[in-house]
């Protein structure tokens, strides 16, 4: 489980200070949720985000223990860190929009044919409870062409969920190298 201190001041003095600490800046809200100002160490918050196995991941953040997910990051333009960090909290039975990720799995046969991978949406939107929202949505790309591609509607929605993208939006596909 992450761990994490809650700041005590929101100050742009107190979160210089904690950055050359090695924390990360971090705000937890929701809907019906009081906001929480928190930090964590850098290390551990990316160990952690790159190990969950589910959506959410729990947090505990003084003497509270939540179920979060990760909303939102910004990252260092010039040397790629994170340094903020939104975390929304997973509120059992709240129907509301989340943004899964995708990934693509295979070698499509559309690059021995001078085609190129080109992915143009790493998450999509879904809306549901966070009971029924998949961790991610896993796409086999080997079958695709070049000029191929695969489509949002082309994805079957969770059960109890629907998908919030148009339908005729690309999400990955295969296109003339130059």
């Amino acid at each position: 489980m992450l761990e994490g201190i809650v700041r005590e001041s929101i100050g742009k003095s107190n979160a210089k200070q904690l950055k050359r600490d090695g924390y990360l800046i971090a705000n937890i809200y929701a809907n019906g949720v009081e906001n929480i100002y928190a930090a964590f160490k850098r290390g551990e918050f990316v160990r952690t985000m790159r190990n969950k196995e589910t959506f959410a991941f729990p947090i505990k953040v003084g003497d509270k223990e939540i179920n979060v997910i990760a909303q939102e990051y910004q990252l260092h333009p010039v040397t790629g860190d994170i340094l903020h960090v939104d975390l929304r909290v997973a509120v059992p039975g709240q129907v509301t929009n989340f943004l899964v990720p995708v990934k693509t799995v295979g070698i499509p046969k559309g690059l021995r044919n001078k085609g190129v991978l080109i992915i143009s949406k790493k998450r999509l939107k879904v809306r549901g409870a966070i009971e029924n929202i998949p961790h991610s949505f896993t796409l086999d790309t080997t079958e695709l062409d070049r000029d191929d591609s695969i489509l949002v509607r082309d994805i079957p929605a969770p059960a109890k969920c629907k998908m919030m993208d148009r339908g005729d939006v690309a999400i990955c596909g295969v296109i003339k190298a130059k």
